[in-house]
Formats: C-alpha cells, sequence, structure tokens
C-alpha cells in the first residue's frame, strides 16, 4: 500500500474518531486535508477502519470504552422502547469504533413503512425525515432524532432507518470478513455483558 492511502486512512480516522464524520466523507475530507488530487485512490473501507482503529488505540484508549458503553446502553434503551419494530443497531456503535461524537443507527424492519412514525408520534418525539442511501443501495427513509444520553452529557443524534419487514433476511448476511454488519438487541445485550 503506498504512502498517499496510508496517510488517507490516517488522516480520515482522525476526522472520523474527533468530529463524528462517515467514512465516505471523511476520506473524501482527508485527501482535502492533504492537499491531494481528487483522482487519488482511496483507501478501502477494512484499510480505514484498521487505521480507525489504531488511532483509538493511541489517542482515545481512556476514554473511548467508556463512550462506547454509553452510546450502546443508550441504544439498547432505543431498541426497548421500539421492539415491535425488530430494531438491529449498526454502524460504529455496533462494530466498537464509536466516540462520544457517534450517531447511533438503528434499522427498523416494518410490517408497515408508516408505523415507526406513528408510534414516535405517539410517544411525543420529535423527528426529522430524510432520504439515505440503505444497505442494500436503494434509497430508505431515516427518522433522525437528537436524544439525551446522559452518561455522555450530551444529545446524540439517532436515525431510525426504515426497511420492509421481509429485507430482514437479507440484513443478517455476514460480510466478507464473516461478520454481521448489525445486531439484534440479544446481540447487543452480549456485547455489552462481554465489554
Amino acid at each position: 500500500m503506498d504512502n498517499a492511502t496510508l496517510a488517507i486512512a490516517a488522516t480520515a480516522a482522525r476526522l472520523i474518531a474527533e468530529d463524528g464524520l462517515e467514512y465516505g466523507p471523511a476520506k473524501h475530507q482527508a485527501l482535502k486535508t492533504l492537499g491531494l488530487p481528487a483522482r487519488t485512490p482511496l483507501p478501502d473501507n477494512l484499510v480505514l477502519e484498521a487505521a480507525l482503529r489504531e488511532h483509538l488505540d493511541l489517542f482515545c484508549a481512556d476514554t473511548q470504552p467508556g463512550e462506547l458503553q454509553a452510546l450502546r446502553e443508550h441504544a439498547v434503551t432505543w431498541m426497548t422502547r421500539l421492539a415491535e419494530f425488530r430494531p438491529h443497531l449498526g454502524g460504529a456503535v455496533w462494530r466498537g469504533t464509536a466516540t462520544r461524537h457517534s450517531d447511533i443507527y438503528l434499522q427498523l424492519f416494518c410490517d408497515d413503512s408508516k408505523s415507526a412514525e406513528i408510534e414516535l408520534i405517539n410517544q411525543g418525539i420529535d423527528y426529522d425525515v430524510q432520504q439515505i442511501r440503505g444497505f442494500q443501495g436503494g434509497q430508505v427513509d431515516a427518522l433522525s432524532v437528537h436524544s439525551w444520553c446522559a452518561p455522555l452529557k450530551m444529545h446524540v443524534g439517532v436515525h431510525l432507518m426504515i426497511y420492509d419487514h421481509d429485507d430482514l433476511r437479507g440484513a443478517l448476511r455476514l460480510d466478507a470478513q464473516g461478520q454481521s454488519q448489525r445486531g439484534d438487541l440479544s446481540a447487543l445485550k452480549r456485547l455489552l455483558e462481554n465489554s
């Protein structure tokens, strides 16, 4: 791997850990920060995740585990609250690379796509709706909430991606490394017990 790719990965890892950027935007911001041409090859997500874990070990070892624990416990609260929609946790909180700057990403598998919105309204929860690219490549609705996380003493973003119930089967496939990209409430509780 060339030096430019490693430099992009290291810079992007810092941006993810310190600013809460997602992988794609972090790679592009790293290109700008390093003053590299736009056509410079970007590191793949595996290289970036390895750089992120290294960054967390070097610079955040004293704070990141507690922050991750707080975010995972906060995710448990939301998953319990929305249990009827078969919530699955994904993203950095699931993978274990989250810091206090990371958002919580829950994927809901609903029989009726509007039922989760109705539940939020019934619970008196304000939310914003946007369309984002889902794990299958198509557009899905995302309901975004600002939720107070007492252990972190701050609001965190909780994003509820709405999928059809039938999409759950494809969501459980393992990635190329044999890892699950998301987990249900019982899987998350196992992670918390083992941490």
